[in-house]
């Protein structure tokens, strides 16, 4: 899954401050191989979002938790825009290897 989140750019590093607790419990979870919030080099209003998950059945109960969970407790970051998009994928021999 890869996203795409807008906040303020004077926002920004809080934003992803606010998101580590998150990131750590996640990475917890049966299944998840990758997890995490980035800074764009190239746009200071912008936050990159990647996640792998081992299968589908994991991604779905990544999701069914967070749905289910309280709000988080502290201030809040507002998004002006946010998308994300989930692919399917499979490892390939890498062109250059």
């Amino acid at each position: 899954m890869v996203g795409v989140i807008e906040v303020e750019a004077g926002d920004r590093d809080r934003y992803l401050a606010s998101r580590r607790d998150q990131v750590v419990a996640t990475l917890a979870e049966a299944g998840c191989l990758d997890y995490s919030y980035a800074a764009d080099a190239g746009d200071p209003a912008r936050v990159r979002l990647l996640e792998r998950w081992e299968s589908m059945a994991d991604l779905v109960a990544h999701v069914a938790a967070l749905r289910s969970a309280d709000p988080p407790a502290g201030p809040s970051v507002p998004s002006r825009m946010a998308e994300v998009t989930l692919y399917e994928a499979r490892p390939v021999r890498a062109p250059w290897g």
